[in-house]
């Protein structure tokens, strides 16, 4: 029965790339549904939208001198990422009844109804809501920016072959919003650090995307990996090669010395082994290399802190 707007259920489905069911599974019965339908059995999405927030931070040097801020926004990265699933859900409910991997998610399946899916979501936007007032004038405006972003992605993938770049810009956008808080002045820099990052997750989500190639086919869903085909492996390299250099010319901004960019040399490797290492036609194969993604956002975060405490 309803309590206080939420639905009670006395089953709740994972998905198969869960990756914290037994915690799940710990929660109230009540509890349960909501922490599935904002992802919190599934950490690596908010990992990778804290990721490009902690470079920039890091690359404009305030890393350790504003470490406040990183935990800050980690904590408005998981609500907002929660939000972003939970309005996606709620567009795409009758699509994920279609596909196999989606269609036990909470809305699809009926755990969850539509009214109380709406009233989670706004709780998510209140404690984004706390992060947002955290932040000076000029980094609240840009952070303001990214609701249209986010707003339009659950349509991109109706609309064009490649939603994944649509992705790009919003999973990006904390490399935005991180710079502006430590230093809120524009900088060419910044704006290279967003675009490399856009690279890299549409590369990273093409990946992902490998795993409903089948089922997105027959429903009519668009994405990278079936407008590059049998190209896939070329066309990740491609975009993270992108990314790279993105990077690359923005360490050059604020240090030109070639050590600068041996920084990224680890980060490099990692995505090369993702790339080299890739079985297109293995959905679990796809889904490990994208979690790998976790680790080269620290790799990477690592390579800005370096610089920009040297900076």
């Amino acid at each position: 029965m309803p309590v206080y707007g939420f639905e009670m259920t006395s089953e709740v489905k994972h998905t198969p790339d869960s990756e914290h069911k037994g915690l799940i599974g710990l929660l109230p019965s009540v509890a349960r549904p909501y922490a599935l339908l904002a992802r919190l059995d599934r950490p690596i999405g908010w990992w990778l939208l804290f990721w490009p927030c902690a470079w920039s931070v890091a690359l404009a040097g305030g890393a350790i001198q504003h470490w406040d801020m990183l935990l800050w926004l980690l904590l408005g990265s998981i609500a907002m990422r929660g939000a972003g699933c939970v309005y996606n859900d709620i567009v795409d409910r009758n699509l994920d009844k279609q596909v196999e991997r989606t269609r036990s998610r909470p809305l699809a399946s009926g755990a969850v109804s539509l009214k109380a899916a709406w009233t989670w979501l706004g709780i998510l936007c209140l404690i984004g809501l706390v992060v947002w007032l955290q932040l000076n004038l000029i980094a609240k405006l840009v952070a303001l920016g990214s609701i249209v972003l986010v707003a339009a992605y659950p349509f991109m993938k109706r609309i064009t072959w490649w939603p994944q770049a649509w992705l790009g810009m919003v999973f990006s956008w904390g490399a935005l919003v991180g710079w502006l808080a430590i230093s809120p002045t524009f900088s060419m820099a910044m704006l290279l650090l967003y675009l490399g990052s856009i690279f890299w997750v549409i590369g990273y989500d093409t990946i992902y995307a490998l795993q409903d190639r089948e089922d997105d086919a027959l429903v009519g869903i668009r994405s990278s990996a079936l407008r590059l085909g049998d190209n896939i492996r070329f066309g990740v390299l491609v975009f993270y090669m992108l990314a790279l250099l993105g990077w690359a010319v923005a360490f050059w901004m604020i240090r030109p010395q070639w050590l600068a960019l041996a920084a990224l040399i680890p980060m490099a490797m990692h995505l090369l082994w993702q790339i080299g290492s890739l079985r297109s036609d293995d959905g679990a194969d796809a889904l490990d290399k994208f979690r790998s993604n976790r680790f080269a956002g620290f790799l990477m975060f690592l390579a800005c802190l370096v610089l920009g405490e040297a900076g």
